[in-house]
């Protein structure tokens, strides 16, 4: 078949190697110059299958507006618009006991898949990418461990490998935590790992080019036609190309690329931050990565590198720097890990739209319309979730049965069907 992709970021590259390894013609279509260049970029590295939750959770709405007008807010609201209210008001309703546990047994079930295939593409393709093995989320009060209960029953439930750790025991794994910054508990998942995300991305288009896969950088794509939604058209101009199947993997675009199909998706950017700096001494700096709870910034190690990232902002601009965010990073850094990276110099300060779905799985299958298929709403689990992601849409385009139960990954819990 004739395939397009239309976005090259982890998603929409995962999702053209797969299919070209199972025999497709793959044409991929993105607007900037070189694929990875938005939230693929600088991401946190994190590709945990136990921390792959929705957003919508009991408590959760609570514990935002506690901490809303506080100087280190894991999230902001700036100028938000009438539809990012109405996505904050959907993800209010998501947040009930039963909904966040169906959404993230939905979630936990794909990051697995996810991380066995990113796992496997790694090894047999050697695609040599910065990476190290475990993943830690601390806990800094008991009300902190009590919103995290539901969620680890349901990993319970789903047979996942975490151990919850005292203080004591998780220092023993990153001795390098502060032990003047207070430390309830933490959850440890030794099977998780950090990882450069942006480099796998460009290893594995390599690899796609290698199986004919052609791309068209700087080359922004039309809206699709309801009445040839498998044409791909790049001007009013262009008489477009047809096709036997389009993928849509664009990120934030692809609620405008769909709309004229007659699907209302629900996607808000959520803008996060990340600074990367060098490693000033090893010894004083993670091993891996953390995730704190309360903040909702991680740490992660990356080769010679620390990125910190963190902060959700709802509104405003993407391109406009939110210096207290950019400082609750440097202070999360500084609670935990003192002295670990070079911050005083060559700093690189990142910001990007991360495209979010207000009950948290991704929709990821069929769109209703013959010949379109959807990879988008990944939030912050991108990186996580992009090979299982792409695997799922590429054996279903081919007429597979996926590999997972894709119950809950569909247009359907939205109630979007065409």
């Amino acid at each position: 078949m004739k395939v397009a992709v239309i976005g090259a970021g982890v998603i929409g590259i995962s999702t053209a190697y797969e299919l070209a390894a199972q025999g497709h013609q793959i044409s991929v279509y993105e607007r900037n110059g070189a694929a990875a260049e938005e939230c693929s970029f600088s991401n946190t590295g994190v590709a945990s299958a136990g921390y792959a939750a929705p957003w919508a959770r009991p408590g959760m709405v609570k514990h935002v507006l506690s901490h809303l007008w506080q100087r280190d807010t894991p999230l902001r609201i700036s100028s938000p618009s009438m539809a990012d209210w109405r996505w904050l008001w959907q993800m209010r309703k998501a947040s009930s006991a039963t909904t966040f546990a169906r959404n993230r047994a939905s979630m936990l079930r794909l990051a697995e898949y996810s991380s066995h295939r990113m796992r496997t593409l790694t090894d047999t393709l050697n695609l040599e990418h910065e990476r190290s093995q475990g993943f830690m989320v601390l806990l800094r009060t008991e009300r902190e461990i009590q919103l995290m209960q539901d969620s680890l029953q349901v990993m319970r439930d789903a047979g996942l490998s975490f151990k919850t750790l005292s203080a004591e025991e998780a220092r023993g794994i990153e001795p390098a935590l502060n032990p003047e910054t207070a430390l309830a508990q933490a959850v440890h998942f030794p099977e998780d790992e950090v990882g450069n995300c942006r480099q796998f991305t460009l290893l594995l288009k390599s690899e796609a080019e290698s199986l004919g896969v052609k791309f068209h950088f700087n080359t922004s794509v039309l809206p699709l036609s309801n009445a040839q939604p498998k044409t791909i058209r790049t001007s009013a101009q262009d008489m477009g190309e047809n096709f036997d199947a389009v993928v849509v993997c664009a990120g934030l675009a692809s609620a405008q690329l769909v709309r004229p199909l007659g699907l209302r998706i629900p996607l808000a950017a959520v803008h996060g931050y990340a600074i990367s700096a060098a490693v000033r001494e090893p010894l004083d700096a993670p091993r891996s990565g953390v995730m704190d709870e309360q903040y909702k910034v991680a740490i992660s190690r990356l080769g010679q590198r620390v990125r910190v990232s963190g902060g959700s902002e709802i509104g405003g601009n993407a391109k406009r720097h939110d210096p207290a965010s950019i400082k609750t990073l440097y202070r999360v850094l500084d609670n935990w890990f003192p002295g670990a990276a070079r911050t005083q110099d060559n700093v690189q300060v990142w910001k990007g739209s991360r495209p979010m779905l207000p009950d948290g799985p991704p929709i990821v299958g069929a769109s209703g319309v013959s010949g379109v298929w959807l990879n988008l709403g990944h939030g912050a689990s991108g990186w996580t979730l992009a090979c299982g992601s792409a695997r799922v849409v590429a054996d279903s385009i081919n007429g597979k049965s996926p590999d997972i139960d894709l119950q809950g990954l569909g247009l359907e819990r939205l109630h979007l069907q065409r």
